[in-house]
């Protein structure tokens, strides 16, 4: 598809993503979908602003909130489908569900539930670049609770200290399942970043994919032309639960309030005549996507030892 602008084609993008996860939404009651799922309505402007700069040939590792990433990354909608739906056409032969997927051929190496541990993976993916004089730039897209493991921690010294071509994306939406920032860090997470030596970036705006490419786009350039880290934080919001397809605004640990205010900003809301215009294409494509997940066959005994290490 051809765009008249980057604006246009970030918008598909992130609308895309949206209607994916609603589709996702849609379906989730009817079990078809074989495992939880963790959803990034709200938060696409992250991930498409941040891979819109990336070659193939970068690596992105993820979370277990992944679904934008991969779509972004440029992962293919019928093998997610027949992932979610546990089929061996799936991406990972339906063994791996909603919050492992990956899709290497285009450079999203894997992403896992376990916080934080896919971080040190892309720091390891770094050191071989260096190490083998590759261009490559790696990235490792994680949460805010990321930065509370062990793990987070050594990854960012070991970059630093190695001087390693690896960009850390902070996603922070404020909350750890049911808990606030607030209540879980006593630290800043940028001033933290920044005491390990790395150059450090923050944007509050992360409803903003425009902006996020543009100040994500000069970070990557910094990392591919100096082999050196870099730190962005984005701060955004998620719309649905933290695992599932429903709101939790009951719960009490967070207003509706900070939602509309979000919801305010959003371009995939406000501009509705784009929207309109992009939407009958890309819905096509979802139920191409559905119709291959439903027709595709389950993993059969033959495969139930296979990929076990």
């Amino acid at each position: 598809m051809t765009f008249a602008s980057v604006y246009e084609e970030l918008f598909y993008k992130a609308l895309r993503i949206r209607l994916v996860e609603e589709r996702v939404i849609e379906l989730y009651p009817s079990d078809k979908i074989q495992s939880p799922v963790h959803l990034s309505i709200g938060q696409e402007a992250v991930a498409v602003g941040a891979c819109q700069s990336l070659k193939p040939t970068d690596l992105l590792f993820a979370s277990y909130r992944n679904h934008a990433f991969y779509l972004a990354k440029g992962g293919d909608l019928r093998a997610m489908f027949a992932e979610l739906y546990g089929k061996v056409m799936g991406c990972a032969g339906g063994k791996a569900g909603s919050m492992h997927l990956l899709a290497p051929e285009v450079g999203l190496m894997g992403s896992s539930a376990v916080v934080a541990s896919t971080i040190p993976h892309a720091v390891g993916a770094a050191l071989v670049a260096k190490r083998r004089k590759h261009e490559q730039v790696i990235v490792a897209a994680f949460g805010d609770g990321a930065t509370e493991e062990g793990a987070y921690h050594e990854s960012l010294n070991f970059a630093a200290l190695h001087k390693l071509p690896v960009v850390f994306l902070c996603e922070n939406n404020g909350l750890a399942v049911h808990s606030a920032l607030s209540a879980r860090q006593s630290y800043r997470i940028i001033d933290h970043a920044r005491s390990y030596g790395l150059p450090v970036t923050c944007m509050p705006d992360g409803h903003d994919f425009m902006k996020v490419c543009e100040i994500f786009s000069g970070i990557v350039d910094h990392a591919r032309q100096h082999r050196t880290p870099y730190f962005m934080e984005i701060q955004t919001y998620r719309y649905k639960e933290h695992v599932g397809p429903g709101e939790d605004y009951h719960a009490g640990y967070r207003s509706r309030a900070e939602l509309e205010a979000w919801k305010a900003k959003d371009q995939l809301i406000l501009n509705k005549e784009l929207a309109d215009r992009y939407r009958p294409t890309i819905l096509q494509e979802i139920d191409d996507a559905v119709a291959f997940a439903e027709a595709s066959p389950w993993p059969s005994r033959e495969h139930l030892l296979s990929d076990v290490v």
